[in-house]
């Protein structure tokens, strides 16, 4: 699918005035009133118009467009790189994309269960070693003692 910058044919780096210049040359040319299109055609094209220049237009929505076409084309020439992800027998290979989420429950109290029986296996073995009457420490039998 083009992008919102191929959409209203101006460079990445456009400035607001040079988006809205190509926006009134471009809507003039695809209005569903002013074209020669089919009315059906001139429609979906004007409102995909509308739409690219209501993104760009804006400015905290465009940095988030621009980071999202960022990510795409890394993504796009990570998955060319990649030998496993080029298709194997004609199908497609399947899309993986990263989603940090929150942990759930069940793996806040798989979390701390894990914590539990860390502290569990600690004190039980620093209190047999005591039981024991072993030494916590010792001197390596290599150093020289004073």
């Amino acid at each position: 699918m083009a992008s919102h910058y191929t959409l209203l044919q101006v460079p990445e780096q456009a400035s607001a005035d040079e988006l809205r210049q190509a926006f009134r040359r471009l809507s003039k040319r695809f209005h569903p009133d002013t074209t020669s299109l089919p009315t059906s055609e001139a429609e979906q094209a004007f409102q995909r118009l509308r739409q690219a220049y209501a993104v760009l237009s804006d400015p905290d929505a465009r940095r988030r467009y621009d980071a999202e076409l960022r990510l795409a084309r890394v993504a796009a020439s990570a998955a060319a790189a990649t030998p496993a992800s080029r298709p194997v027998n004609g199908s497609p290979a399947p899309s993986v994309t990263s989603v940090r989420r929150a942990l759930s429950g069940g793996e806040w109290l798989a979390l701390l269960l894990l914590a539990l029986a860390l502290v569990f296996s600690l004190v039980l073995g620093v209190g047999l070693a005591l039981a024991r009457g072993a030494a916590f420490s010792t001197w390596p039998s290599w150093l020289p003692t004073s």
